[in-house]
């Protein structure tokens, strides 16, 4: 229960509570107090405001302005000041020192008028975003080109833009204990399981942190298992990839300040599959996702691969084949483990300052870097040209991958495939794959196994795995995550 002698609440008396909000923000030199007169009477008012997060054009116009010049007499009471004289859309009412103090600090207006009990919180944020533009980490040929911004009503916005859909529903908590944000968390009401909805929004309320600066924090601390290499929440900057996720039973994630949004639960056929694979006709579709999960094979086990045969099974090698390669090691001083490292390190090294350097002039490094050490290296006789080109083939196949952290996850794998065919040959490969495999089997995000639909097996889902059939044929979602509304309306 309120009580007026406690400093946490506001008294009804104006030079009381406006001391108050002095002696807790008034230190601050971008706070600014406005003290007045409503209309022609004697009633004190007062309205503090952040310089630089509010709108001065609608704090004007809108708040002094009508205060002071359109009020033309009555009582001077909230429901007289609300409803005839601001001509404000947001106004509230708070009694709570800090809570008013949170809110005037992340752009709104607070308003205290002598002779009321509770100060009014009035909706005059400014806010501040860049244009909405392509997405840069996940580009496509064919599709939309609107990418998430920094601002986390524009986010909503976009995904409303979908379509008229009353059922896309948006559910808005607070993140951070010292530094407050918003975060949404978006679902189809009648396709996602409430449950899923639940265990998300119990997750986000658990997170304990002092700041949630990016998306990033909320997905490493809402994630299944944190010892796993693979990621469990996706992120993305398309609301195109969002949308079609809620669709499917999923539940997004929205936080202000980032655009990048996260997907629960996923599965590790999401990270290969691309929106634009259901722009395309399905045969090329078909085609392209089969390519990539070639190339995730290749990036995860083509180091390893050849180690194994140049080292140990060199009857595996066709005879030409194996004369060629032995030609070109000849003078190599180090073994082809040493060697592999060499070349992964360095081009490990190049992707990283590439990625580091101004746009203008990264790509060109890590080309021109690639190709002068490279060659350089196999003039010395460091390295030999065949593991240039595999780890070349390496590269390249890791960068078809759709899902960039999913990339990092493969290329941080392929280290340890490396070693395993250093110490055991081809045994080596062929233990890490299934040590992979069992742990892939065991991992699970929000409930849903992680190589859905392989376990558990339910045939009516592979018609979007690993390969795309034609739309007309993709009739279901998929029932583990789907608990409402499985088949698709057409």
């Amino acid at each position: 229960m309120k009580q007026n002698s406690d400093p946490e609440w506001f008294t009804g008396d104006f030079a009381i509570d406006l001391a108050l909000v002095r002696n807790e923000i008034g230190h601050n030199s971008d706070v600014h107090f406005r003290e007045f007169h409503i209309g022609g009477t004697d009633v004190c008012a007062a309205i503090i405001f952040v310089e630089g997060l509010t709108d001065r054009e609608l704090i004007d116009k809108h708040i002094i302005k009508s205060l002071m010049m359109s009020f033309t007499g009555g009582a001077v009471s909230r429901d007289f000041i609300t409803n005839r004289v601001l001509s404000i859309g947001e106004v509230a009412e708070e009694q709570a020192l800090k809570s008013l103090v949170a809110k005037v600090l992340t752009g709104s207006t607070a308003l205290l008028i002598d002779g009321l009990p509770n100060a009014l919180v009035l909706g005059t944020t400014k806010e501040k975003s860049r244009q909405i533009e392509e997405p840069v980490s996940e580009a496509t040929v064919r599709g939309p080109r609107l990418g998430f911004t920094e601002t986390l009503c524009d986010n909503t916005a976009l995904l409303r833009q979908h379509g008229e859909n009353a059922s896309l529903s948006f559910m808005k908590l607070q993140v951070g204990q010292r530094t407050k944000k918003e975060l949404v968390i978006a679902y189809i009401k009648d396709i996602a399981d409430p449950d899923l909805v639940e265990e998300v929004k119990k997750r986000i309320q658990n997170i304990k942190a002092d700041d949630v600066p990016e998306s990033g924090y909320v997905e490493q601390l809402i994630e299944d298992n944190y010892l796993s290499p693979f990621t469990q929440v996706q992120n993305t900057e398309r609301p195109d990839r969002v949308f079609s996720a809620l669709m499917d039973g999923r539940v997004a994630i929205l936080l202000d300040g980032t655009p990048f949004a996260l997907i629960v639960p996923v599965t590790f056929s999401m990270m290969l599959h691309s929106p634009e694979d259901y722009y395309e006709r399905w045969l090329p579709s078909y085609l392209f996702r089969l390519l990539r999960y070639l190339a995730a094979a290749i990036s995860l086990f083509g180091p390893s691969l050849y180690i194994s045969f140049v080292s140990f099974h060199q009857g595996l090698i066709p005879t030409k084949l194996a004369l060629s390669i032995m030609g070109t090691r000849d003078g190599v001083p180090f073994p082809a483990i040493i060697e592999a490292l060499i070349m992964e390190v360095t081009i490990e090294i190049l992707r990283e300052a590439g990625l580091r350097l101004p746009k203008q002039i990264g790509p060109t490094i890590g080309i021109v870097g690639g190709l002068v050490i490279g060659e350089a290296a196999v003039q010395a006789g460091i390295v030999s040209p065949i593991m240039v080109i595999v780890v070349a083939l390496t590269a390249i196949s890791s960068f078809a991958i759709p899902q960039y952290s999913a990339g990092i996850s493969l290329r941080l794998l392929r280290f340890p495939a490396m070693f395993s065919a250093a110490v055991f040959g081809l045994y080596g490969v062929v233990l890490f794959a299934l040590f992979l495999c069992s742990h892939l089997v065991k991992l699970k995000s929000f409930g849903v196994p992680y190589v859905s639909p392989i376990i558990p097996d339910r045939l009516t889902n592979w018609t979007d795995f690993m390969i795309r059939m034609p739309l007309k044929k993709i009739k279901r979602r998929m029932k583990p995550i789907s608990a409402n509304g499985s088949t698709r309306k057409k």
